[in-house]
């Protein structure tokens, strides 16, 4: 499997990263649909798309009213938004309120259901994070390969999510700050390094991949590497349209 990492970013855009969204072109799949949800419509390689969001914060949906786009560039006969009841509805009240958005896209809203047929025999399941206005991470499972996803959340290495990501091949997670505001990370409902490194390596997980980086951070280096990779060495940046496999 290849996940696309169309936008990494947390919080705004900047002009090195776009909000979260992440894509796996080959099923249709798209995780959240930040400001990078522009950038579906180039890479999609199917007559559907399934988004599954986390949860209803601007950063990660505004990219719905971007769909229009992404269906004149690259036709589309189905689209299909998941999420937990409370947020589709809060996105078709406000988000799609006429005065301000014209016309809600053609896409149906679906409520998450307790497990979500894949194609290619995969398996999609979600579980509760702790976040302001409640969020959801997800569990992506395939004959060989699995990946979870995991954002807007305090990571720990004994979280209460850790048994639903145990033992996936890469576990993409967000990662706003660096140590030194940890407790800011804290109390924002967000997380940092060194408890994100733990966490992967408690839950025996074969590779880390930081998203939802704090766009004020240094672009170049916004997160110290160092400090996770001494923890759990398989730990990457995420960058706007890099290619991870697993």
């Amino acid at each position: 499997m290849k996940l696309r990492l169309l936008g990494t970013g947390g919080f705004h855009p900047t002009d090195c990263r776009h909000t979260l969204c992440l894509m796996i072109p080959e099923c249709g799949i798209v995780l959240d649909a930040g400001t990078a949800m522009y950038r579906v419509g180039r890479f999609a390689e199917t007559p559907h798309l399934d988004i599954f969001l986390s949860h209803a914060h601007l950063d990660h949906v505004v990219g719905l009213t971007y769909l229009p786009d992404v269906a004149r560039e690259h036709p589309l006969g189905r689209i299909t938004v998941h999420g937990l009841p409370d947020k589709l509805h809060a996105l078709d009240e406000h988000l799609f309120a006429g005065d301000l958005f014209a016309e809600k896209p053609e896409c149906e809203f679906r409520p998450l259901a307790e497990e979500v047929a894949l194609p290619q025999q995969g398996r999609l399941t979600h579980f509760p994070l702790a976040h302001q206005g409640g969020s959801v991470g997800y569990r992506l499972d395939w004959p060989g390969s699995s990946m979870a996803y995991v954002t807007d959340t305090t990571a720990s290495p004994d979280a209460d999510y850790r048994q639903h990501i145990a033992g996936v091949d890469l576990l993409v997670h967000e990662c706003y700050h660096n140590d030194d505001r940890a407790d800011l990370a804290a109390q924002t409902g967000h997380s940092s390094i060194t408890a994100v490194a733990q966490l992967a390596r408690s839950a025996g997980v074969g590779r880390l991949v930081l998203v939802h980086v704090n766009p004020l951070a240094d672009a170049a280096n916004p997160l110290d590497l160092a400090a996770a990779r001494a923890i759990f060495p398989a730990t990457e940046v995420g960058e706007d349209l890099m290619v991870v496999e697993f």
